[in-house]
């Protein structure tokens, strides 16, 4: 007689992160460091003299409204796909689409004011160099986020983020979260620290 011993089924995964949070945390800080690196750098820069004052286009305020409305969109995409309400991840991944591109489109402007107020990117003025190379480098970040967003989107459509599917949504909307609170950050910075 053969006797069977009932084992328990043990996940032998080991525990930790998982790599590709891991990896996105990564990239995350190391964003953190590339930007503090910049406004460093903006502050040493400013006390060695010879320093443009400038006003700070109004389309940077008006977008900063626009960044924190795509990641109200963004959560509420991440909410309805844990509770499996398709539809209304679909809308509000589209709506953070929408948003995120208005928002490049609105930095553009801001811009196209500074260089109608004579604020160029050159030596000649370190003050709008430095505000075009820590925004133009934020939308940099936007544009990846852009594409994620889209990503996700697909993946939405495709039905592959639902309740029990939920790591890719999950990492995007980290990262968009981190874009907007990013932003908020610089502009702050950049309206205090002129």
């Amino acid at each position: 007689m053969i006797q069977t011993i009932n084992k328990p089924i043990v996940d032998e995964r080991e525990p930790g992160v998982e790599p590709k949070k891991f990896v996105l945390w990564l990239l995350l800080v190391s964003s953190v460091m590339l930007f503090a690196g910049f406004t460093s750098a903006y502050i040493v820069r400013r006390g060695e003299g010879e320093w443009v004052v400038f006003e700070l286009p109004v389309m940077f305020m008006l977008s900063t409204g626009v960044i924190v409305l795509s990641s109200v969109f963004m959560q509420w995409a991440y909410i309805s796909a844990k509770k499996d309400e398709i539809l209304n991840s679909k809308i509000g991944l589209l709506v953070t689409l929408a948003l995120g591109l208005l928002f490049g489109v609105m930095q553009y402007w801001g811009w196209s004011q500074m260089v109608y107020n004579s604020i160029y990117f050159g030596f000649a003025n370190p003050s709008g160099s430095f505000v075009y190379v820590i925004t133009g480098l934020h939308v940099a970040h936007v544009v990846i986020g852009i594409f994620y967003v889209l990503a996700i989107l697909i993946q939405t459509f495709q039905y592959k983020v639902h309740k029990k599917a939920l790591r890719a949504i999950s990492m995007c909307n980290t990262y968009w979260h981190f874009v907007g609170i990013l932003w908020i950050y610089l502009y702050v910075f950049l309206l205090l620290n002129r």
